[in-house]
């Protein structure tokens, strides 16, 4: 309590009466918005690492005798199609310019 009486009457000294009500407001004023800036902070990085962890969470476990992901099951299997029939290529026209 002494040390703060002391920094208050150099303040005092140096400042004078009419500029300490000002800077009192202006620190009051700083300090007030360090808070809120670390409040920010801090609810920033708690929401960063909810995030994280929602993120590495388990998935909840399978029914018994549920598929697997990823797998596909005999009666989904698609088939294989059969070979397509070939076509055969086109005859050449027959028309009057043929030499024959």
């Amino acid at each position: 309590m002494p040390e703060l009486l002391v920094i208050l009457v150099v303040a005092l000294l140096v400042f004078g009466p009419s500029k300490l009500p000002e800077l009192a407001r202006n620190l009051g004023r700083g300090l007030a918005e360090f808070r809120r800036a670390s409040s920010d902070i801090r609810q920033s990085l708690m929401d960063a690492e909810n995030e994280a962890r929602r993120s590495i969470q388990t998935p909840p476990p399978k029914a018994p005798g549920a598929p697997e992901v990823g797998a596909q099951s005999s009666a989904a299997a698609p088939t294989q199609p059969s070979e397509a029939p070939k076509k055969e290529p086109a005859a050449p026209p027959s028309g009057p310019d043929e030499g024959g």
